[in-house]
């Protein structure tokens, strides 16, 4: 006894139903895992001066971020650090003394910025689909190190807290809550040297303004590829789909 099949059409919908609804759950998973407070660009040339954001994203539904606290390392210090300033957050560096002082190259280095807090002012926050750039400009940075490690605590206005302060084993998985990392590779060789440099006259500095916080183009120019890259893959889909109902409507029938 023949058994009818749904009409192509129906069956062709379904199917292509299904394949975009895989998609999106694994670009959405995806998404989420990579949601961490990081350092952007995370490498910078040994003995320069660098302009690095700490990027937030708020990864709370019900809850906004107000505070970002990032700790630098004293064992391999940065001299000067200074905070661009941020609509709707102010900003403060404090140092520390350092007992005995750390020689970094031909500087010896008795005090340094230590742990660098944005608080949002009234009425500002990060929204439960908003990121930020928290950027500084730092430097000289050390010559005789690979990496920094910069800790970060992360404040929402619910109260609830989340420390980025986890450091991955060589060879493991990365951790729940990484802290962000400052890779540093060895000088190009090229004689450039960062603008931020030039302006650097102070170990701390502090910054407040007011207004609504901003993102980056960066980050947009990464979305826009990544949107494309999901809209070829699905076109691809839907062609195949398509080809597969109308090669069925043209099956003769027994």
């Amino acid at each position: 006894m023949h058994t009818p099949h749904p009409p192509p059409r129906r069956a062709g919908l379904r199917l292509g139903a299904v394949a975009l609804a895989a998609a999106t759950f694994t670009l959405a998973g995806a998404g989420v895992a990579s949601a961490h407070v990081t350092a952007q660009p995370n490498s910078a040339e040994k003995g320069s001066y660098a302009k690095i954001a700490f990027r937030v994203p708020s990864e709370k539904p019900t809850a906004g971020t107000v505070k970002l606290q990032v700790t630098l390392p004293t064992d391999h210090p940065v001299a000067s650090v200074r905070t661009t300033p941020m609509p709707g957050w102010t900003a403060q560096i404090t140092p520390v003394t350092l007992n005995p002082p750390v020689q970094e190259g031909k500087t010896t280095i008795s005090q340094a910025p230590h742990i660098i807090t944005w608080t949002a002012q009234q009425g500002t926050r990060l929204g439960p689909t908003e990121f930020a750039d928290f950027e500084v400009s730092m430097g000289a940075l050390p010559e005789n190190a690979d990496e920094l490690v910069m800790p970060a605590v992360q404040t929402y206005d619910d109260g609830s807290v989340v420390n980025w302060d986890q450091v991955a084993a060589q060879g493991a998985d990365e951790p729940e809550h990484p802290a962000p990392v400052l890779h540093l590779v060895a000088k190009s060789g090229n004689g450039h040297h960062d603008l931020a440099g030039a302006e650097h006259g102070s170990a701390t500095s502090t910054s407040s303004s007011d207004g609504d916080s901003g993102g980056s183009s960066g980050e947009a120019d990464n979305t826009a590829r990544w949107l494309g890259g999901v809209g070829l893959v699905l076109g691809a889909l839907g062609l195949g789909l398509g080809a597969g109902a109308v090669a069925r409507t043209r099956r003769p029938r027994r």
